[in-house]
């Protein structure tokens, strides 16, 4: 019954988001490291979605041939080379809506897998870069939102880890929603932008706090 409305009782569904290179993985470690808490990852469902010989990477090598084929493949067929695909869906909004547009309800479909495996669960983790791009809020309980303080922080972060140019990072961060939109959206703001010890704190003290009054989730069926 798509759009029903479900007081989640107990239950806590974090949806883990906030800015490209922010700290979102490091957070969800925590979560998992400290407090057991399972962990839903978009981006590893969406690499899933692409993985070699799936039907998603077989419209993707529709779409762009051999401009997006890794130079070596696995057994289980051709690979992408995501790093090309990145390259062009960052740089033309209409490609890259047309690969979320093939990717995100394949996301969806796990979330609501894993959703009804972890029924039993407490609390549930799940980490969504776009969340709130991709329409996930329904899914969460709250929302908490990872900042690092500030856009050149990101970008420069987004360097290191990627190593891409400064021109490329910049458009895989306007890709996204503005951190601000983000922020003011959020339940619980974590700032990445200290030591561990502080990340750390904050994360318990959030969970400690317990979720906020009247939450809920639309759940899609």
């Amino acid at each position: 019954m798509r759009g029903m409305f479900v007081k989640m009782g107990q239950a806590r569904h974090i949806g883990l988001t906030g800015g490209i290179a922010t700290g979102k993985s490091t957070v969800a470690r925590l979560l998992f490291e400290r407090h057991g808490i399972p962990v839903l990852d978009a981006d590893c469902f969406a690499r899933e979605a692409l993985a070699p010989g799936s039907e998603a990477t077989q419209a993707v090598f529709r779409r762009y041939g051999s401009a997006v084929r890794a130079s070596q493949s696995s057994e289980d067929g051709l690979s992408l080379d995501r790093a090309a695909l990145a390259r062009i869906v960052f740089a033309d909004s209409d490609e890259r809506r047309w690969l979320e547009q093939l990717v995100h309800p394949m996301v969806r479909d796990r979330f609501a897998a894993g959703l009804q495996a972890l029924a039993g669960a407490p609390v549930v983790a799940l980490m969504i870069p776009l969340l709130f791009e991709a329409g996930l809020e329904p899914l969460c309980s709250e929302i908490w939102v990872v900042d690092c303080g500030s856009e050149e922080e990101q970008l420069r972060r987004l360097q290191a880890r990627d190593g891409i140019t400064a021109a490329e990072a910049m458009a895989r961060l306007r890709a996204q929603w503005p951190m601000a939109a983000k922020l003011a959206r959020a339940h619980v703001v974590i700032h990445n932008c200290g030591p561990e010890a502080n990340l750390i704190a904050q994360v318990d003290g959030a969970l400690a706090t317990g979720p906020p009054a009247g939450s809920a989730v639309w759940l899609s069926g």
